[in-house]
């Protein structure tokens, strides 16, 4: 069954350009050349997003591929299919990586034993629920890559491939 998805290169040193292609190209078994552009968010870096078609479970090949090297950004998402359900995966320097299930409108899927678990740290005083939510929503995440998000001058235009 495939899906498909998108890699979002959020910022990459230049240097680290070519070893992110080849690690995508490793995972989709074909030549791979990005376009990059500079990212305005963080000067020295680049930025680039890529269209996929894959396998379910390309997604998390390719987040794993890329995960571990400290100075970049990125996020991949893939769509649901019949096989599987969408995914999201977002990584930071600082943060590491995010992973989260979605369902056919994008919206994030919290298995029931990660809430219970939430509870019950808010409950023991661990934490605060809201605080955990945010977590399982991946909020940091969100939060350290939004700048990173907004396409510079002469970023490439993604069009949709469904409306709901």
């Amino acid at each position: 069954m495939t899906t498909r998805g998108v890699l979002y290169v959020h910022s990459a040193p230049r240097a680290l350009c070519p070893h992110v292609e080849w690690a995508i190209a490793g995972v989709l078994g074909t030549r791979v050349s990005l376009d990059w552009i500079r990212q305005p968010a963080s000067p020295g870096t680049w930025r680039s997003e890529f269209s996929w078609r894959g396998e379910a479970g390309t997604a998390s090949k390719l987040a794993s591929a890329l995960r571990g090297w400290q100075l970049l950004r990125f996020e991949v998402t893939a769509e649901p299919c019949a096989a599987a359900e969408g995914e999201r995966y977002s990584c930071t320097p600082e943060l590491g990586i995010f992973h989260a299930v979605t369902g056919m409108h994008g919206d994030i899927l919290i298995p029931e034993d990660r809430l219970r678990a939430a509870l019950v740290r808010a409950r023991q005083g661990e934490t605060e629920l809201e605080g955990e939510v945010a977590k399982l929503l991946g909020k940091p995440w969100d939060d350290e890559l939004e700048p990173f998000r907004h396409a510079g001058e002469g970023a490439p235009v993604r069009w949709l491939h469904q409306v709901v």
